[in-house]
């Protein structure tokens, strides 16, 4: 499906603080597919997963590749409990493919890398702009303003309070 771009400047409707997960992985070795394939296709089935249940927190992502060996994930959560939680969940796919991977560590650690990396970025401290854009990023996992209800200026942008904080 084509999304359109929104035009003008528009920016994130963010409120309260986000909570921004990076994740990926890197495939050192092609030849041992065998050890790098599953961790690859495990990323789209959490992310279904998580679209099906949006309560348990994933507000939206990007899939993204860096090179032929670097794939990853930038990931949008409502708070850092729900992103602990899905984590942690005995009964998600999450901790099913760690299981997995723990397991076979040992063997495929030379062929496939793992990373992830957490920030949470409280309110004040992030500001975003889109420009003749489709909605893109946390815009897209939050929705989208126009950018003269946050204001013109990033110092306008990072100055913006929710109203309401929002709850995790």
């Amino acid at each position: 499906m084509r999304v359109k771009p929104i035009p003008g400047r528009s920016t994130a409707a963010a409120e309260g603080d986000v909570v921004v997960l990076l994740i990926g992985m890197r495939i050192n070795h092609f030849w041992g597919a065998h050890h790098w394939l599953p961790v690859l296709v495990a990323m789209p089935r959490m992310l279904r997963e998580l679209s099906r249940d949006r309560s348990r927190g994933l507000l939206g992502y990007t899939l993204l590749s860096g090179s032929p060996r670097t794939y990853y994930v930038v990931q949008y959560w409502e708070s850092k409990e729900k992103l602990y939680a899905y984590a942690a969940a005995p009964d998600m796919l999450h901790r099913k493919a760690w299981a997995m991977v723990n397991r076979k560590e040992k063997k495929s650690r030379q062929h496939v890398g793992l990373w992830h990396e957490t920030y949470i970025a409280p309110e004040g401290s992030y500001e975003s702009i889109y420009a003749d854009m489709p909605p893109h990023g946390l815009a897209a996992a939050v929705g989208v303003l126009p950018i003269e209800e946050r204001g013109r200026r990033a110092a306008d942008r990072l100055a913006h309070r929710s109203s309401t904080e929002r709850k995790g």
